[in-house]
């Protein structure tokens, strides 16, 4: 009876033991730039900068010093009903990339930056205006970050650019069980699903296409190794339990009977 007891026990206490180790990641698997020394000098190379997609959202404001000249080309609802501030009406890029405004009438605007629809405008303006001063802001900026991160979720940006850490940081940043490796980044380019694999283990993710992120990426964080094993081992335990108790059940029962 007593040796019995001993085996169960010792089971039991060997399965707690390999379920700490297998469920311990390494500093390897969860600190950032691992290859950056100190005091060095990172000078990143990207030059990334946001462009319009489809089904983007976007405001547009022009104004000069005279503001009566610059009525024509500002859009406002709600003008004439008694009792409202007037609200500029935004702008939607089409299926065809562009968008219609006012006076000019039809503007191609996909894959230009904002910097690059202010020069256009200002030109095709040119005729009418002098001087413009004209203020582009995409208005449905949001990323999603999913999968082993603390808070996952979809998040609207606030200005122009995001970078991955940043958007990881909008989501608590990842968990102790999230592989950081090698992050998923999902980008449409008006419907074309471009994926993207990024390591932020490596100093060399400044200069990765994905660091700066876009409008409606999609940021997705695996498990790693160590969840894997642990959710395994979970498994497996839960079985050993179960037949431990049912070995205990039956060797008691034996045991009274005798």
């Amino acid at each position: 009876m007593h040796k019995i007891k001993s085996s169960i026990k010792c089971l039991g206490i060997t399965l707690v033991i390999g379920a700490l180790l297998a469920s311990c990641a390494s500093k390897k698997d969860v600190v950032y730039f691992q290859d950056a020394k100190d005091f060095e000098t990172l000078v990143s190379k990207n030059t990334f900068s946001s462009k319009f997609k489809v089904d983007d959202v976007l405001s547009i404001h022009v104004s000069t010093l005279d503001p009566e000249a610059s009525v024509p080309f500002n859009l406002f609802k709600g003008a004439e009903e008694g009792g409202f501030t007037p609200q500029q009406v935004d702008y939607i890029v089409d299926k065809e990339g562009n968008i219609d405004f006012p006076v000019i009438g039809s503007v191609k605007i996909q894959g230009l930056s904002p910097e690059e629809v202010k020069v256009l405008l200002k030109d095709r303006l040119s005729d009418y205006l002098k001087d413009p001063i004209i203020n582009v802001r995409l208005k449905n900026f949001t990323v999603t970050v999913l999968g082993e991160v603390n808070r996952p979720g979809t998040y609207p940006v606030v200005g122009e650019q995001i970078t991955i850490f940043e958007a990881l940081g909008l989501a608590n940043d990842l968990t102790i069980k999230g592989m950081r490796n090698n992050v998923l980044v999902i980008r449409d380019f008006n419907g074309t699903k471009v994926y993207n694999r990024i390591d932020l283990t490596k100093k060399d993710a400044l200069n990765s296409p994905v660091y700066y992120l876009t409008q409606n990426d999609i940021v997705y964080i695996e498990p790693n190794q160590s969840a894997v094993t642990s959710s395994t081992l979970d498994n497996r335990a839960g079985i050993a339990v179960s037949i431990a108790s049912l070995l205990i059940t039956s060797t008691v029962l034996i045991l009274t009977r005798n």
